[in-house]
């Protein structure tokens, strides 16, 4: 068991140079640390990250330090004993990270990986339960709230490479990503060879441009759409080229799209209030992934509707956007129950806390989003390759 003896915080930058905050825990064990990320497109639904203020945030876990003081973890939902203290007074960064560290501790106590302690029947040899390593969803290309200037409309264009192994994926991205530049060049005048603040490319072509590039790659494709960032007065604005359309229009568009590409993941396609567009949309396309994000912000309330509504078959999970691991596990746990693929999902604004590829293979996500390059996001699909090389 651990006991909980300090805890402390302190800001540091993530990977845009914005503050996000790193949390100290002193326990029995040793010292441990957890830092969390910071979303940029935000969905209204997602719990706030910081109770008030990042400042105020830390000074909170100082007066509160007496109160974890001799406090005993022994398992995972011993994580309830740490919400009571805090609920109410902390958000969901702050929560997400000394949950985090908590975890750190607890494997280190018992001498056991972080997703051991997450699934304790994971590759148990008396348990029926099978583990599976997510399949890796990468950013490639980027535009609206992520890139600057003329820019797509949609936020991300992913590349989804279906391999044998974590390594064998990673090593498919980097190499797709790298060949890139070779078409952007030559469609795009006024590529600069920039990357936006999820470190995927910058161009100035528009959606279906660049979707006609990444085709040359031969690797399955798909797209964050991010349908609220340009949803304005009932109509989705776009502006590469400057165009409008109605939900009934954004259906038809999108449903083209899918069908001329073979899009295999389309994330967020509409407004985050319109389940009844994302059920029509995934009624038209059962074979693509239909996934949920700025839609169900990781809350268990948001997926139950989408559930109801038949919306998605897909669900991002990002544990900071409601901080309780304990959530994100009942999230998780909804999501399997109603056959609704898993998506671990990091943040723009990244750090090099890995802790993420635990949490996917522990609770045992379908896919596993996490960029493709920059420090950030290598080092949560290095961990995951770890994880998966001790395992076999």
């Amino acid at each position: 068991m651990v006991v909980i003896k300090k805890v402390s915080a302190k800001h540091i930058p993530d990977s845009r140079g914005e503050k996000t905050i790193l949390v100290f825990i002193n326990t029995n064990a040793g010292k441990f640390s957890a830092s969390s990320p910071t979303g940029k497109s935000t969905g209204k639904h997602e719990a706030k990250p910081y109770k008030k203020s990042l400042e105020k945030e830390i000074e909170t876990l100082k007066k509160f330090s007496d109160y974890f003081s001799d406090e005993i973890i022994d398992n995972f939902h011993d994580l309830r004993r740490v919400e009571d203290i805090v609920e109410g007074h902390v958000g969901a960064n702050t929560l997400f990270a000394l949950e985090s560290a908590i975890l750190k501790a607890l494997a280190k106590e018992k001498k056991k990986q972080i997703w051991q302690i997450v699934n304790p029947e994971l590759l148990k040899t008396n348990t029926k339960v099978k583990a599976k390593f997510p399949r890796l969803v990468g950013n490639s290309i980027g535009g609206g709230a992520h890139s600057e200037g003329k820019k797509p409309d949609f936020q991300e264009f992913l590349l989804l490479p279906k391999t044998n192994s974590v390594k064998d994926a990673f090593e498919t991205l980097k190499k797709g990503k790298k060949e890139i530049p070779y078409f952007l060049k030559r469609k795009d005048e006024k590529f600069q060879n920039k990357k936006n603040d999820e470190d995927a490319w910058e161009t100035s072509l528009n959606d279906k441009d660049v979707l006609d590039i990444l085709k040359n790659l031969k690797i399955p494709l798909g797209v964050d759409i991010a349908a609220s960032s340009f949803y304005k007065r009932k109509k989705y604005t776009y502006y590469n080229p400057m165009l409008q359309r109605t939900k009934e229009e954004q259906l038809a568009y999108i449903s083209n799209i899918i069908k001329n590409c073979s899009l295999a993941y389309v994330e967020d396609p509409f407004d985050e209030e319109d389940f009844e567009s994302h059920a029509a949309l995934l009624k038209k396309n059962p074979d693509s992934l239909i996934v949920g994000d700025d839609l169900t912000t990781t809350s268990c309330k948001r997926l139950q509707k989408a559930i109801e509504h038949k919306s998605i078959n897909a669900i991002i999970v990002k544990p900071n956007q409601n901080g309780s691991l304990l959530e994100v596990s009942r999230v998780c746990e909804l999501a399997k129950k109603n056959n609704i693929a898993i998506v671990f999902s990091h943040r723009s604004g990244e750090t090099e806390e890995d802790i993420l590829a635990d949490l996917a293979f522990g609770f045992q996500a379908d896919f596993f989003k996490s960029g493709i390059t920059d420090k950030e996001r290598e080092c949560k699909i290095r961990r995951l390759i770890e994880i998966e090389r001790k395992c076999k």
